[in-house]
């Protein structure tokens, strides 16, 4: 592994990272920026939002997130599965809407209370 440059996304301070082969970590102003470099260039992971479709609701979409973050290398199997999802009302905030997203072992979860209408 060649050295990596990274700007940390922990916190808004936007720290500029590098971490070098032995994955020692510089540029950092805090613990958890440490632990981001070294987890960034050995496993990167994302938290996932999007919406799925709903019917009988107020909105024809309802948002959606990954319970926690997933395999960054993942996203694209995950958004395939999301994008075939069609909830019914009612669906409620922390309802599940994919069990095992993917094979990663992570739900998929509503994150908006959406009613029946009519």
């Amino acid at each position: 592994m060649e050295k990596r440059e990274l700007v940390c996304i922990v916190c808004p301070r936007g720290c500029h990272l590098t971490v070098d082969e032995n994955l020692n970590v510089t540029g950092n102003t805090c613990k958890r920026g440490e632990m981001y470099g070294r987890q960034e260039v050995t496993n990167p992971t994302r938290t996932v939002t999007s919406t799925v479709r709903v019917e009988g609701g107020e909105l024809p979409l309802c948002p959606v997130k990954t319970k926690d973050p997933i395999p960054k290398g993942k996203i694209f199997e995950v958004m395939d599965e999301i994008n075939k999802v069609h909830l019914k009302t009612p669906v409620h905030i922390g309802d599940v809407v994919i069990e095992d997203v993917a094979g990663t072992g992570v739900a998929v979860v509503a994150t908006r209370d959406m009613e029946r209408i009519g």
